[in-house]
């Protein structure tokens, strides 16, 4: 047996475990940074740190006074707050308390926050502020099992026997730890590796989320599949903005506890520009989206820099993109990232010029940023490698505990979501779906046995609904969604999410992009295109002061779309090409359902939405 296998096989039952053995090993190390702002209102944040040792005081009075309050082992404790310090602290205080954490995301209504609670039968809510209180005072008649909301901001909130400050059950907590020092220690040393730690609620396209049951195993298993695979150290800094009550985020919490690195948590999206140069992480997680973004940004600002300044931006991205396909394939090849000197020399001045900006932006000491979620446009992927910021794929979903498959860092494939984490099982079906097993497995959807059966087979197999190929050598990629492929009336499969990333990567100007085509004799798409690049666009291009909805409505900006439409369609396949499209009046955002809360596109709400631009773009044409 490997090292590596010994080490997956001989983990602790819980993440719980794994905590406290963190705290007793490096006890005064540095375990969280995060942002406090000024008293007055303005100028910077002020970034204050806590040790292991400090993060456990806090951690154990949550967990004594949860149990004060009646909580049991298994009893489940939401958590409805953004990417804060307190979210995490108080993630480990449930589990170290035994019980289980339900997270709902801050976004939610309180219609679907009020079912989650309920589904769940959560005995406790954690909430952020006063408005996340309010969605559970108006829907406290339909929560019987809610016996206490604990609220971490406290401003505007009145308490009482219903409602007491997060500060107040840390009070508690303390003061039950004086008479009894050894409560957590013996509540975290009778957890079992079966016991529920997670109810994590899918942010499904179309009815009523499921919740998904992970283990503690689970998390103790991704800590130390994760720290097997090298990809992090002690000495790094992570940047934590993502969702902590989506899987991407809540994972992320456990690789940390098993290496004992430093993380940096602010979920504030407006913010991360601001405190990459403060944080200088050496590495952080992502969703495409914000790759996008960035690119979006670097090229719009060479583009309003004049005609030189965008010309050796287009210059210095094809030199990237061709620097990493060759010293990627060189390395397949022979073991070395090497590549020719004619191309090295101009990536070095392309470096001087374009890419050291963008490192600098980023912090200066980044390594490399993991991309999980949906799929990264490979040309976007291939941009950032060549650039210097490596973005290692990855591929999971919340029923596998986030973390199935990772590039190896210098090893990574741009275009691939990389090998299985050790101890992960992988398997091709016939149909192209990707089947997994592993202890990072779901036990089911929570009170749904026929729901869990369509999907997980009695001996483990887990059928994740995604299509996917393997290389020879074990790297995995993702080709679409088994429900999401659609089929032509000419009989022709097409995997929408494949063009739609091409066209990500070939228009700077796009946020979202939705290519239908399912039983039509072509294909179209929807278009939305993201605000501040077109507000920029629009001052170079006479429509400066106007509205978003005006400017994406101009027929200067419809005949722009089109330039990079056909761009698209000249390497596309004749039955795959857009032959219409329409630009949306807005963005699409979660607010209005029609992206998730991980930015993941709503497919039937978008197009349900906007059925009659569709019908409008077939009207006339023969279907068969």
């Amino acid at each position: 047996m490997s090292d590596t296998q010994t080490l997956i096989e001989n983990r602790p039952p819980s993440v719980a475990t794994l905590f406290l053995e963190r705290v007793a090993a490096t006890p005064d190390a540095e375990a969280y940074r995060y942002p406090v702002p000024p008293a007055s209102g303005e100028g910077p944040d002020q970034w204050k740190s806590l040790s292991w040792a400090q993060a456990a005081e806090r951690v154990y009075s949550i967990a004594a006074g949860l149990i004060e309050l009646g909580v049991q082992p298994e009893q489940r404790v939401a958590l409805a707050s953004s990417t804060r310090l307190d979210w995490i602290l108080a993630d480990l205080g449930i589990m170290c308390a035994g019980a289980a954490t339900t997270t709902v995301y801050p976004q939610t209504n309180a219609d679907e926050s009020a079912f989650i609670l309920s589904d769940s039968e959560s005995r406790v809510l954690i909430a952020e502020d006063a408005a996340q209180l309010a969605k559970a005072v108006e829907k406290r008649a339909e929560l019987p099992a809610l016996t206490h909301v604990v609220v971490i901001d406290p401003a505007g909130v009145e308490t009482g026997d219903w409602v007491l400050t997060l500060a107040e059950l840390e009070a508690r907590g303390a003061a039950r730890l004086e008479k009894d020092p050894d409560l957590i220690r013996e509540r975290v040393g009778a957890i079992t590796k079966d016991q529920l730690a997670t109810l994590i609620y899918t942010s499904g396209t179309t009815g009523r989320p499921k919740g998904v049951r992970l283990a503690h195993d689970s998390w103790a298993y991704m800590a130390k599949s994760i720290a097997a695979t090298g990809l992090i150290s002690s000495e790094d800094v992570q940047y934590l903005w993502l969702p902590l009550a989506h899987v991407f985020g809540k994972v992320l919490t456990s690789g940390q506890i098993e290496v004992g690195h430093v993380t940096a948590v602010d979920g504030r999206v407006d913010k991360i520009i601001e405190n990459l140069p403060v944080v200088q992480p050496t590495y952080m997680a992502a969703v495409p989206r914000i790759f996008e973004k960035v690119y979006n940004g670097v090229a719009a600002k060479a583009r309003a820099g004049g005609g030189a300044k965008y010309k050796i931006f287009q210059w210095a991205a094809e030199v990237a993109r061709e620097y990493a396909k060759v010293s990627q394939d060189n390395f397949r090849r022979t073991g070395t990232a090497s590549v020719p000197f004619g191309l090295g020399a101009k990536h070095k001045a392309a470096d001087a010029l374009v890419y050291a900006k963008i490192r600098e932006a980023f912090g200066g000491n980044l390594r490399a940023c993991v991309s999980g979620s949906a799929a990264l446009a490979p040309e976007i992927g291939y941009f950032f490698s060549g650039a210097g910021i490596h973005i290692l794929e990855g591929y999971g979903l919340t029923e596998s505990s986030a973390a199935s498959f990772v590039n190896p860092g210098e090893a990574y494939r741009t275009g691939t979501v990389g090998k299985p984490l050790p101890g992960t099982e992988v398997r091709i079906a016939d149909d192209g779906e990707i089947l997994l097993r592993s202890p990072g497995i779901m036990q089911g959807y929570h009170g749904l046995p026929e729901k869990t059966a369509e999907v997980l087979e009695a001996d483990g197999w887990f059928h994740t609904g995604d299509i996917g190929e393997l290389s020879p050598d074990g790297y995995l990629r993702i080709t679409d969604r088994k429900k999401d492929l659609i089929k032509t009336s000419g009989g022709k499969y097409i995997a929408p999410a494949e063009v739609e990333g091409q066209f990500k990567a070939v228009c700077p100007y796009v946020s979202n992009i939705l290519v239908h085509g399912a039983d039509r004799n072509f294909c179209t798409a929807l278009i939305a295109l993201d605000e501040p690049s077109i507000l920029e666009w629009a001052k170079e291009n006479g429509l400066e002061g106007r509205p978003y909805a005006e400017i994406v409505a101009a027929p200067a900006t419809v005949a722009m779309v089109e330039v990079y439409v056909k761009e698209l369609n000249a390497g596309l396949q004749k039955w795959q090409t857009i032959k219409k499209f329409r630009l949306l009046p807005r963005d699409l955002d979660v607010e209005h359902g029609e992206i998730t809360p991980s930015l993941k596109l709503k497919r039937p709400v978008v197009e349900r939405e906007y059925r009659h631009l569709i019908d409008e773009m077939y009207a006339g044409t023969r279907e068969a």
